[in-house]
């Protein structure tokens, strides 16, 4: 739910500090807005999904940055949803042109 707020909260500053005439109250309502600096990565053109394998075998995949969220239970669907989801998410707004799936696996061995 946080996540979701951020990302509103991201997508209205910028609509309002882009076509600002005082380039201070633009700085300023952009640095508020982005205490994390995550508006940088939009500037990228590049979103990272982090992508969990869950104990049943499927994949979950979490965009950082924002709130795009999915799942599947193979590699090959989760690519799918994944392009799915963003474009879903970015259909008002140009989409980044590259999407990077970050493979994480957490395991203890002794």
């Amino acid at each position: 739910m946080a996540e979701w707020s951020i990302a509103a909260v991201l997508k209205t500053a910028e609509a309002q500090a882009s076509g600002g005439s005082n380039p201070s109250l633009s700085a300023t309502a952009t640095k508020l807005a982005d205490p994390t600096g995550l508006l940088h990565l939009r500037r990228m053109n590049e979103l990272v999904f982090q992508v969990t394998q869950e104990g049943d075998g499927g994949y979950v995949a979490e965009a950082l940055g924002e709130s795009i969220f999915t799942e599947a239970d193979t590699w090959d669907e989760l690519r799918r949803n994944v392009r799915e989801a963003v474009q879903a998410f970015y259909f008002d707004q140009t989409a980044p042109k590259r999407i990077r799936l970050h493979h994480v696996r957490d395991e203890v061995i002794a």
